[in-house]
C-alpha cells in the first residue's frame, strides 16, 4: 500500500518463464525520479521468475530471470549444520556517530526515507567516510561523504546501465568534502540529491 503512493500497480497479463506460467505485474512510477519495474511472478509459488527495469523512455536497463527452475524441498541431509555453521551474534545498535547524524539531504524524491547510516575508514585515504542509505521499499540509493583533506578530486557524473553515480565537491567550515551518490535512479535525480546534501549542525557553503 505504501509503494502505491509512488507507483501505479497493474496486472499486465500472463507469460511463461523457464517453462512455468507467470503473472506479469508492472510498477510504473508517478514521477521521473525512479524507474519502472516489470515483474513476472510464478502463478503456483509467487516466486519472482523475471524482473525488468525500464526508464522513462521505455528503454530496458536491466533484466534478471531464471532460465531453468526446479522448485522443491531440499533433502534432509542438506539441512544438517556443519561445524562451520556458527551462531548468529545479535548486537544492539547504538546512537549514530556525530559525523553521520550531522549530514542530511535538503531534497530527496518523495517516498524515500533514510534506512541506514554508517561510518567506515576509506581504503584509499584512511579518512572517515559517512554513508547514508535511502529507500522507498523497492528502489534505493546511497550517499557517501568523504573529507578530501587537501587531496585533488573532480566532479563526475556516470550512468552505467541502471546505476547512476554522481560526485561533487562541497566546501564546509571543516574543509572540502566529496559527496558521492550511487544508486539505481535516474542520473538527473542523483545530481539533484548530491547538490542538496548539507550538514545539519554546521552551515555548509558551496
Amino acid at each position: 500500500l505504501k509503494l502505491m503512493s509512488w507507483y501505479e500497480l497493474r496486472v499486465a497479463g500472463a507469460s511463461r518463464v523457464a517453462g512455468r506460467d507467470a503473472v506479469v505485474v508492472t510498477l510504473v512510477p508517478k514521477d521521473r525520479d525512479r524507474y519502472a519495474f516489470e515483474m513476472h511472478l510464478d502463478t503456483r509459488t509467487g516466486l519472482l521468475l523475471k524482473s525488468l527495469l525500464i526508464d522513462a523512455q521505455g528503454r530496458l536497463l536491466e533484466r534478471l530471470q531464471y532460465t531453468r527452475l526446479a522448485p522443491g524441498a531440499p533433502a534432509s541431509a542438506h539441512l544438517i549444520a556443519t561445524p562451520n555453521c556458527k551462531p548468529v551474534l545479535h548486537t544492539v545498535a547504538g546512537p549514530a556517530p556525530r559525523e553521520v547524524s550531522a549530514w542530511r539531504s535538503k531534497w530527496i524524491p518523495a517516498g524515500f526515507e533514510l534506512a541506514q547510516t554508517g561510518l567506515r575508514k576509506s581504503s584509499a585515504s584512511n579518512a572517515s567516510v559517512t554513508s547514508l542509505l535511502y529507500a522507498d521499499g523497492l528502489a534505493h540509493f546511497s550517499v557517501f561523504l568523504e573529507p578530501l583533506n587537501g587531496a585533488s578530486a573532480r566532479d563526475t557524473r556516470v550512468q552505467l546501465g541502471p546505476t547512476a553515480a554522481v560526485s561533487r565537491r562541497l566546501k564546509t567550515t571543516d574543509g572540502e568534502m566529496m559527496i558521492t551518490v550511487v544508486g539505481e535512479i535516474p542520473l538527473g535525480t542523483a545530481e539533484r540529491i548530491a547538490l542538496s546534501m548539507q550538514r545539519q549542525d554546521v552551515q555548509a557553503r558551496r
